[in-house]
């Protein structure tokens, strides 16, 4: 049986109090400032068009509508989309047919599909082909009040449904434009919270630096 040396210390307890919660608090703080910028990455993708939505859905009908007036003449704008015969006899250039082209693609089709998946990179790619649109819609203008080679005019001018196409991606452009650059009010508040949190985090970090250890 061995005795007990009553001049021996006993050994101190490991530290478990200040230390310990100090660990757990700034792992609470990292898990969650982890979990702000995961939401704040997934919201930066997407896009709230708010009520623009409407003006942007009204210019993609109007680009739908464009495609069935006469483009030039007679030709409508699918008769210039698959180069039928009467679009090879109107003599229609290929840069009406570079801007019916990019009015369907960028216009109609992604345009439609930003406004239902709300992506933002589908408005990213609508706005730039819609930019390019309004500069081929310039020219396929230009093409039907100018003589090709020869000196052989067009056979008709400039119709209404190139000039509602036109119109039709102007406005997209505009809008398109004004979405993409716009910040979601709750992408703000999530920026907001991280910068927060963050500031509570180093506060916090500080007291505990600074604090005197616990005297017995």
């Amino acid at each position: 049986m061995t005795m007990s040396d009553p001049d021996k210390k006993p050994e101190p307890e490991s530290i478990s109090g200040p230390e310990n919660k100090a660990d757990t608090e700034k792992s609470t703080f990292a898990e969650y400032e982890s979990d702000l910028r995961k939401a704040e990455r997934r919201v930066a993708g997407e896009i709230d068009p708010g009520a623009r939505a409407v003006v942007v859905a009204v210019a993609v009908v109007l680009a739908m509508v464009s495609m069935v007036l006469p483009h030039t003449g007679s030709v409508t704008g699918l008769d210039v989309l698959t180069f039928t015969p009467e679009a090879a006899a109107e003599r229609v250039t290929i840069v009406s047919r570079i801007f019916v082209y990019l009015v369907t693609i960028f216009g109609i089709v992604v345009s439609m599909l930003a406004l239902l998946t709300r992506r933002w990179f589908l408005a990213w790619i609508a706005l730039c082909g819609c930019a390019i649109a309004c500069v081929a819609g310039m020219l396929a203008w230009w093409s039907r009040n100018t003589p090709g080679v020869g000196g052989i005019e067009p056979p008709s001018g400039v119709g209404i449904g190139l000039v509602l196409g036109w119109i039709a991606v102007f406005v997209l452009t505009f809008h398109w434009s004004r979405v993409v650059w716009a910040r979601s009010s709750y992408q703000l508040a999530l920026e907001d919270e991280r910068r927060r949190q963050a500031a509570e985090q180093e506060a916090y970090a500080a007291a505990l630096y600074h604090k005197k250890p616990h005297q017995p």
